[in-house]
């Protein structure tokens, strides 16, 4: 028998995004995940650096709770930056990311970083979403809609 180690009981994914005390930002990223869910088999948890919840804690938690063994960690960023290089792996317990970065950007809310974590599977974390052929496609379709 063959086995998938990539099973639906064994990963799970979460976007994560900025965080906003205006609700655009969580609408987005929630439908993005929806959208998501239905092209996989995968359970999607979506999380927030700050000021929004879920906070990206939370959301590994509740994967945790769910049995995933390894979890992906996608930030809906398109560039990398000082939160997708220091703060969310901070976040992830990867570390400070780059340390060679100094940060002094404070107007954020940390109250997620003292949430207690209890997964102790694998966290792969990707790259933001960067210059993509299908992210200038929609931007052409704004353009064009637009004229």
């Amino acid at each position: 028998m063959v086995t998938n180690s990539n099973s639906k009981n064994d990963v799970g994914v979460i976007l994560v995004g900025h965080g906003s005390r205006l609700p655009y930002g969580k609408d987005v990223l929630s439908q993005l995940a929806e959208i998501y869910k239905k092209n996989t088999n995968y359970p999607v948890e979506i999380g927030f650096m700050n000021m929004d919840q879920p906070s990206i804690p939370t959301s590994i938690n509740k994967l945790a709770d769910l049995g995933v063994k390894k979890i992906v960690v996608t930030p809906v960023f398109l560039a990398d930056g000082v939160h997708t290089t220091q703060d969310i792996p901070r976040i992830l317990g990867l570390g400070n990311g780059d340390e060679t970065m100094e940060h002094h950007h404070h107007h954020h809310e940390h109250e997620h970083e003292e949430e207690h974590v209890h997964f102790h599977g694998e966290i792969i974390y990707t790259k933001p979403l960067g210059a993509d052929i299908r992210i200038a496609e929609i931007i052409k379709d704004r353009v064009d809609n637009a004229l």
